[in-house]
């Protein structure tokens, strides 16, 4: 049991890495990211154990850039994908996960906007939002090029890391 444990930390500590490195390694690119692809490969394999991820990627990122306003975002933003890929977890085309992905990349904005209507209303939240819209259709585009691309690829190497440890998703 405690080596099935060790295992499954060592695996979500490596996967944690990979998303991370990839944020970063892809940061210069605007709203051009694999964290949504990786962190719904991540979902539709571990289901709700996806949530250690997302905690330590949003935990390196804050070390990282530092800690603002964006950083309180990415602790729901990340949990509010994996919610929603979980209700489709059983889910197995690649044309809806992109879809899906796209939508996600399409509504960022706005839910980044959430902390802005909190600080300063409606309206506030609104301009946020608005204002970032022009990086949220390349997000979406992005989102949904790389999910038709990668999404098969990526789970089947997934896979096969997670049958070769020895880890049951």
């Amino acid at each position: 049991m405690r080596s099935q444990k060790t295992r499954e930390l060592v695996l979500f500590g490596a996967l944690t890495a990979v998303v991370f490195v990839a944020q970063v390694l892809m940061g210069f690119l605007p709203n051009l990211e694999l964290v949504t692809l990786l962190l719904l490969l991540y979902t539709v394999m571990f289901g709700r154990k996806v949530f250690f991820i997302i905690y330590v990627f949003v935990l390196l990122e804050g070390f990282f850039y530092g800690f603002g306003l964006w950083w309180i975002n990415y602790l729901y933003v990340w949990s509010v994908q994996a919610l929603i890929t979980l209700i489709f977890r059983k889910q197995d085309s690649v044309v809806f996960w992109s879809i899906l992905s796209g939508f996600y990349g399409i509504t960022f904005g706005a839910l980044c906007a959430i902390p802005y209507f909190f600080m300063g209303g409606a309206s506030s939240a609104f301009a946020y939002w608005v204002s970032g819209v022009a990086y949220d259709i390349p997000h979406c585009i992005g989102n949904v090029l790389l999910c038709l691309l990668l999404y098969r690829p990526l789970r089947q190497l997934l896979e096969q890391a997670v049958k070769g440890i020895g880890v049951s998703p």
